[in-house]
């Protein structure tokens, strides 16, 4: 049977990537997104659905979700959130509250609304799962990322309270830990980097594979990390 998962920030640099390796294994791939331009990243294909959403949103994400369980012949098994963000600054002492709080609101609520609204059809079918982006830094902290981290980790907290939660009902939630991916976005805001141990989008989009097949059905509240070698 087919089956359908969702996933967020499927147009960015990570998420085209995921997008393409699903398409390629068979899933049915909804992907929301924000910025039009964005869909030409994407392959063509019949089992693949986009529409414009805001995921911060709680309504607008329920209409996500609703669009994903549309096809009975292809039931949600997955949610992979890929939404979130980076930013440097300054230390605690002279960042504003307001900064820290929009890297929590950018990397968790996008992840707690798809969850959320999510679970439901991932019981009806049986089980599935869900993927989360944590970071290597939430375990190896740097100075002027407080916030950054600090969401970062937050994010495994989240994964590994839904893995808990949702055992019984065979939902597995497993959150993989990336250093710096070799997209175009990190390549344009650092120019002068040698780019040495930067992860490709493709080699993190195998592991995403893994994680919501059935290959990876004993695996949950898992830190997987994906640093890359070389």
């Amino acid at each position: 049977m087919a089956q359908t998962v969702i996933v967020s920030g499927g147009t960015g640099g990570l998420g085209s990537a995921v997008t393409t390796k699903l398409l390629d294994d068979g899933w049915r791939v909804v992907v929301p997104w924000v910025v039009e331009e964005e869909l030409s990243r994407l392959p063509e294909s019949d089992r693949l659905v986009t529409l414009r959403a805001d995921l911060f949103d709680e309504s607008s994400v329920a209409e996500v979700v609703a669009t994903a369980a549309g096809e009975s012949s292809a039931p949600v098994t997955a949610v992979v959130n890929l939404v979130g963000g980076f930013a440097m600054g300054e230390r605690v002492d002279a960042t504003p509250v307001e900064e820290f709080e929009r890297l929590l609101r950018l990397n968790l609520r996008p992840l707690y609304l798809l969850s959320a609204a999510a679970i439901p059809k991932l019981i009806e079918a049986g089980g599935g799962s869900i993927v989360g982006v944590s970071a290597k830094a939430a375990f190896a902290p740097f100075s002027g990322a407080a916030g950054y981290i600090t969401s970062k980790a937050a994010v495994w907290a989240f994964i590994s309270a839904l893995a808990a939660e949702y055992k019984d009902d065979a939902i597995r939630a497993n959150a993989i830990l990336p250093s710096v991916i070799d997209t175009p976005g990190n390549r344009d805001s650092q120019p002068d980097s040698s780019r040495k141990g930067w992860v490709s989008p493709q080699t993190i989009a195998e592991t995403v594979a893994f994680l919501v097949s059935d290959a990876s059905a004993a695996v949950t509240g898992a830190q997987v990390p994906v640093p890359g070698v070389g």
